[in-house]
């Protein structure tokens, strides 16, 4: 049983302002709904409280800067620190340095590779954050292509297009695998789902 003290409490507030201005990609859903779902699932495939609030702060170094580093450091220790940082694939700061479209989808390519070879290796604390957020992304993704007003129109929302995406999710299944995460069945089916909704031949991860 994951028990959770005024941390995690502590924790949803610092999420909740770092993020108030972003909204879920396409919507006008605040951000925090996305950080406190990674949080949900973090914690019914058994994951601690440090795995927990990790999950509520994995995008502020991504989204909000790298300044935010020391600052999760300091007010909720090394361990959730470690798990942020190990679950950030590009600090905000950088992906604003890339301005047109064939710059920006090179950096995502190289950044989305370079992640899936960190996670390789990476611990299982930080195995379960991961894990859960693209779980949570991929179950997002699901619902709008099912979605006769957005179907396949969602994959513009992303710098991989349609592809790309798939076969990110596809790679990310096949790691979480290799690595016995229990969670990975789910994320499985629902990359599934993904890919007859897209319309998408075999499942080819992205390399």
């Amino acid at each position: 049983m994951t028990a959770l003290t005024d941390r995690f409490s502590r924790a949803v507030d610092y999420a909740r302002i770092a993020h108030a201005a972003q909204f879920r990609k396409g919507s006008h859903i605040p951000y925090i709904y996305h950080l406190l779902g990674v949080a949900s699932l973090v914690i019914e495939f058994g994951g601690s409280e440090d795995q927990a609030i990790a999950g509520l702060l994995h995008d502020t170094l991504e989204d909000c800067g790298a300044s935010h580093e020391a600052v999760i450091r300091t007010q909720f220790g090394d361990a959730v620190a470690d798990i942020v940082k190990d679950c950030t694939d590009g600090t905000a700061e950088g992906k604003a340095s890339h301005t047109d479209a064939e710059a920006r989808r090179r950096d995502w390519i190289e950044r989305k590779l370079a992640y899936l070879a960190h996670l390789r290796a990476a611990s299982e604390q930080t195995l379960l954050v991961s894990a859960c957020d693209k779980l949570h992304n991929a179950r997002a993704i699901v619902q709008d292509l099912e979605n006769p007003d957005v179907g396949t129109r969602v994959f513009d929302r992303f710098t991989g297009g349609r592809d790309g995406t798939l076969g990110y999710y596809q790679a990310l299944v096949e790691i979480f695998s290799e690595r016995v995460l229990p969670v990975a069945r789910t994320l499985d089916a629902v990359v599934d789902m993904m890919h007859v909704l897209a319309g998408a031949g075999s499942r080819t991860a992205l390399a």
